[in-house]
Order: C-alpha cells, then structure tokens, then sequence
C-alpha cells in the first residue's frame, strides 16, 4: 500500500457512509454481533500475533507503560468483544426526532439526529481502540478509516479484517470498515489532506500527536488531551471513603487519562487526614509530593513545583495541596486542570451542588472514583475517547456524540410569500 492509496481509502469511505447513512439499526446491530463472532473464529491467532509484537516492543526498549497498553490477554480480549455487543443493545442514535412543528401554514417541520459521515480515528498502542472505535461508528452509521501506530500494525490489521468480514456478512458497505496499513509518518500525513472525504479526526494518544495532527489539518479534530484530574476531599469528608475514594482514583491504573493526578486536602481535615492518606498511598508505592503546608504535616516527601499541578504523570506520582476551603479547591482546579475529570468527597449537598455547578470539567464526580468517568460506567458501552473539548462534543464520545442533525420541511406546494 502506497501513500496514494490514502485518498482512494478516504473516497471509498466517503462512498459507503452514503450507504451506511440509511442502513436499518437492525443491519447496524447484527452487524456489530457479527464482528464480535469474526473476532472470536480468530482469537488465537490474534493472541500469537499480538505476543509477537509484545516481544518486539521490549526488545526495541518500548515502556512498560507502552507494553501494558499494547497487550491484549483473553480478559482484555473478552472485554474489547462485550463493548462491541453492549453497543449493538444501546438505542440507535440516529433518526430520532430532536424538535420539531408545523407552522401556521401547514409546514411540517423537524430536526432529525444523521451521522457525521466518515470519522478518521489516529491512534496509539492500545488495539482495543481498533474494535471500540470501529464499533462506535458503526453504530452510529458512520464509516470509519483507522490508523493505528505501526507497534501493533499486524494485531490491529488483524482486528480489522474479521471486523469488515462480520460487517459484510451483515449487509454493510464492504468499506464502512478501512484501515491504513502503512507504517510511518507519510500515511497520517496523507490522511490529513483528505478534508475533502473526511469529515471528523479524532487522535488518540500523548499529547504531542494530538496537537500534530490538530495543528495539520483543516478536518475538524476532537481532541482527547490531558487528564489532569483532580479529586478534593472536603472539610467533612468521611475519612474512610475519602481514603478509599482517593487510593482507587489513583491505584487503580496508573497510566490511563482518568487517574487521580492531583489530590487537594482541605485544611481543616488536613492534619488527620494527610497521614492516612500517606500511608495508604505508600502502601500502593505511588511517590508523593506536597505543597508547603502539606510538607509540615507529611515532612518526608519532596517538594511539588509548579511544573507539577501542571502534570499529567500516568504514573506512580501524585501531588498534593493543602487548599482553604471549597472556593481555593475550585479556583486551583479551574487553573491548573485540563477539563477531563474532577472529583469532590462530602457529606454536604451544598458543597456538592456548589463543586458541581463551578467545577469547569467535562466530568465531576461526587463521592466517587474518578476512574469512573467513562463509556462504560456512564452506560454508553464502547467510546472513541474522552474529549477535553467542548465542540462539538464534551466527555466520553459514543455513539450519540458522533451524530449530528439535519433539518427537515414537509409542504404541499409552500411558497414563500
């Protein structure tokens, strides 16, 4: 495949969302069981494919941030094959009637829910997005172009083909499902010329690939930038929960854009709570460090600097502030937070409402982890990503968030007047 296969992709696409746009939602659905089957006739040699490019990922010296991301095991394979089903029992996203009137001369008017169209997904290391991002636009009637980094370029092509043989086999376009084969720069290049064809990027990944490719095309990009994500335990916080709460936003999984990077403590709970907090964090081996206050109470933890309250880590490192109060609490989130995911433990609704009202983030999460913020614990199955934008979308981008609307007029000969 040559970089001048890319515009022929992007013209095929551009063909079968045509045809995908009036597909029925039982095609879509069986569609998406059919890709679930495919990928199932296949799991073993996915799974000895996929060890293959684990071996080669350690010897070429990949983090082991990257080789967990990049691995896929028989849980994480049955997990990527239950999104895939979830999505195919959620209501159909398209045709649904948003507003809607006849006017005083018999003009029937509505706005309808239609999809984007063809939806490029610029991708690294986890396959899982492969199925996740196929399944999504599937069900929301859009064709999908996948470019997955070239560390997993045989897993993901592998994935791709049973997907597009489970999708044809249920009456969808042969190209609804595409993927670019070409390792290297030059085909993400190519793929950002097709503003003609395209209709919607979305890049997954660090931070650098995200603003490449926003800052390389004239598609539309919805970004997934930085979890900076903040949890702050209040006043009154119940201190067991508070440390629970605390331990699984961070603990849970390191290395993914909805963990716990900064934690703030109100003063008042400050000094009973820092050493609880410590010592479970110790427990779980996450290095700490603190803000001057913080520092007095906790006197063996290095430093936070200002680089820090800017950091996403995705790692064992979480930097903690001592704040006055509920208003600092929101003012330091609304500063130095990215907009992902940020969370409050109290047992007041005031201060709840307040945090929630006032908290600029795409999720907030009350007395909860914010591990939880999510497609799949939000009840959207499988997503694309988080989005940190807010349009033309704004948190876990499923199938719903990949539509958009048409207006509609029904006459009997209106003219205008």
């Amino acid at each position: 495949m040559s970089t001048s296969a890319v515009k022929v992709i992007a013209q095929q696409s551009r063909l079968a969302a045509r045809q995908l746009s009036s597909a029925p939602e039982s095609i879509r659905n069986l569609a998406l069981i059919k890709m679930a089957e495919a990928l199932e006739s296949v799991k073993q040699q996915l799974l000895d494919i996929n060890t293959q490019e684990i071996i080669k990922a350690r010897d070429e010296g990949q983090s082991d941030a990257m080789i967990k991301r990049l691995t896929i095991d028989d849980k994480t394979f049955q997990y990527m094959l239950s999104r895939l089903k979830k999505v195919a029992q959620l209501p159909d996203p398209l045709n649904r009637i948003l507003a809607g009137h006849t006017n005083p001369a018999g003009l029937r008017v509505y706005k309808k829910s239609v999809p984007l169209g063809v939806i490029g997904i610029i991708y690294e290391s986890r396959p899982n997005v492969t199925t996740d991002a196929a399944g999504v636009c599937i069900k929301s009637g859009n064709a999908v172009i996948l470019r997955g980094g070239s560390e997993a370029l045989q897993t993901n092509a592998l994935l791709t083909d049973a997907m597009i043989e489970g999708a044809v086999n249920a009456g969808l376009p042969q190209h609804a499902i595409q993927i670019i084969r070409i390792p290297g720069h030059e085909a993400v290049g190519e793929l950002l010329k097709m503003d003609g064809y395209i209709d919607v990027l979305i890049p997954r990944g660090g931070k650098d690939l995200i603003k490449r490719i926003a800052e390389g095309t004239r598609i539309p990009v919805i970004k997934h930038y930085d979890g900076i994500c903040h949890l702050y335990i209040a006043a009154d916080a119940n201190s067991e929960q508070a440390v629970g709460i605390a331990i699984n936003s961070k603990c849970q999984s390191v290395q993914v854009c909805n963990a716990l990077e900064s934690l703030l403590v109100d003063q008042q709970c400050a000094e009973q709570l820092l050493p609880l907090l410590q010592a479970a964090f110790v427990a779980n081996k996450i290095e700490l460090r603190g803000c001057e206050q913080t520092r007095k109470l906790l006197p063996n933890i290095p430093p936070a600097t200002e680089e820090d309250w800017h950091t996403e880590y995705l790692a064992p490192i979480l930097s903690v502030k001592v704040v006055n109060g509920i208003e600092l609490a929101i003012d330091h989130i609304n500063h130095y937070g990215s907009g992902h995911t940020d969370g409050i433990v109290t047992q007041s609704l005031k201060l709840a409402q307040q945090f929630e009202e006032q908290v600029d983030s795409a999720s907030v999460m009350i007395n909860a982890s914010t591990r939880l913020s999510g497609g799949g614990d939000y009840g959207l199955g499988s997503v694309v990503g988080i989005s940190t934008d807010k349009l033309h979308v704004r948190g876990p981008v499923g199938p719903d968030e990949l539509t958009t609307y048409k207006w509609v007029a029904y006459g009997d000969g209106h003219l205008r007047a």
